[in-house]
């Protein structure tokens, strides 16, 4: 689409402001609301905002301003708001792409891939709750009935959500997400939304649009949406599965082998990627995790269903979902991410440590096809696992480690992330909870 082509779409669709939109460090939409005369500007000098405003652009008060650059191939309708179109951009600082900018980052990355003749594919899938809150204040699923021990697929639990999950999917399909199934998942009030896989740049920014639907639409509906991985302690977080492969302009999935000696139709490029995402998982998590609350959700135990679904291990299997890394035949579905995470910085972050691996020809081992929830911590050890980070402050500390991620979100991003999360650890340790008060108030 050029610009004349963009100024008749608008029109035709009585369009009068268009969304300058960017995400901030921790995948959250950003944007300024720019009448459609001055669409030009945002395409070339950009809109501009005051970067100490923001999380994670590394920018005190006396800063330049970071301007958000629109990419004309994003130009898409907002459904749920009549009149407003979205225009994706990218960070600039003085006329340069800007490094703290999260889509910076991952274009930065999987430039590298682009060297190599190749591109990454990746397929997105967020689950969410749909929550309300009682008089009270507590929060509960929205359809109070929806209090089944093993909800998932429920057909009741789904039909009750539909008048909001079905405005949420024309709204994504209206505007090219190709919605293409949509379930209850296995805790109360949750939901998951797939939609077709894309180019890794394309999939994030679908991802960010997923979530501005759903939170908006929900709210008109009377709803909370949340991607919070964990809102409940008894009930089954909420992960952001990344699909992956990777083709080039003759083979659309060098991933896939049928020769495969462990029969998982994984290439021998397939297995290098692999290990790379096994070697830095560690620090991986804290970019894919990027919570307090995220390691509520990344544990060993049960929920009110039976199991949590969510890995814990430093492992890959065929089928297996408590590995971090399940292979649904000939591709990798990395099970690590949440739904809070920035999926920019994840595909960055994938993108680094699988090409670590295969410029390594690192051995991710042997897959672990077996049920690790029921394996001991001495089983664990003794077969060689690794147990993931169990809290942020462990992540980060894997972070801060491991040069290769560093390197995946660049040096002055790498730095902001792990200050700020640091900062977010000792505010955590230095709340007071409504647990801790209920057990000791009159303990001693």
């Amino acid at each position: 689409m050029n610009l004349e082509q963009a100024k008749t779409f608008l029109k035709q669709n009585d369009v009068r402001y268009v969304l300058a939109q960017f995400v901030d460090m921790h995948g959250s939409a950003k944007a300024k609301s720019v009448p459609v005369e001055h669409l030009e500007m945002v395409l070339t000098d950009g809109a501009g905002f005051a970067g100490f405003a923001l999380w994670g652009f590394g920018m005190g008060p006396e800063g330049p301003d970071y301007m958000a650059v629109g990419d004309l191939s994003t130009l898409s309708l907002i459904p749920w708001m009549p009149g407003h179109a979205r225009l994706i951009c990218n960070g600039t600082v003085r006329g340069k792409p800007y490094p703290y900018c999260s889509r910076v980052a991952a274009k930065t990355q999987l430039a590298r891939l682009a060297e190599r003749g190749m591109t990454m594919y990746t397929g997105i899938e967020p689950e969410f709750m749909l929550l309300s809150r009682a008089a009270d204040g507590t929060l509960g699923p929205s359809d109070p009935t929806d209090t089944l021990e093993k909800p998932c697929y429920d057909y009741k639990g789904l039909s009750r959500a539909t008048p909001c999950l079905d405005e949420m999917v024309s709204s994504l399909r209206k505007v090219g997400i190709d919605v293409y199934q949509i379930d209850h998942e296995d805790g109360n009030g949750q939901f998951e939304i797939n939609f077709t896989y894309a180019d890794a740049l394309k999939s994030a920014d679908n991802f960010t649009f997923v979530k501005m639907a759903a939170s908006e639409i929900a709210r008109k509906h009377g709803m909370i949406a949340t991607f919070m991985p964990k809102p409940f302690s008894n009930r089954t977080g909420s992960g952001a599965h990344f699909h992956v492969s990777v083709g080039n302009a003759t083979t659309k999935n060098l991933f896939f082998d049928e020769s495969d000696r462990n029969k998982l139709g994984l290439s021998q490029m397939g297995y290098h990627f692999l290990g790379g995402l096994l070697e830095h998982a560690s620090a991986l998590a804290a970019i894919a995790a990027p919570t307090v609350n995220s390691y509520k959700r990344l544990v060993v135990g049960r929920a009110l269903s039976g199991a949590t679904w969510a890995p814990a291990y430093i492992a890959y299997g065929d089928n297996n979902r408590t590995a971090c890394v399940r292979i649904p035949y000939g591709r990798l579905e990395v099970r690590l991410p949440d739904s809070g995470c920035n999926a920019y910085l994840v595909t960055a972050a994938i993108v680094a440590a699988g090409l670590d691996g295969i410029d390594r020809k690192l051995d991710p081992g042997p897959p672990r096809n077996v049920n690790l929830y029921e394996y001991s911590p001495e089983k664990i050890a003794a077969e060689g696992i690794r147990l993931l980070p169990q809290s942020l402050q462990e992540a980060i500390t894997a972070l801060e480690g491991d040069a290769v991620m560093r390197d995946a979100l660049g040096a002055g991003l790498a730095a902001e992330f792990i200050r700020v999360k640091k900062m977010e650890w000792t505010e955590y340790c230095r709340h007071v909870s409504d647990w801790e008060s209920r057990r000791y108030l009159e303990f001693f």
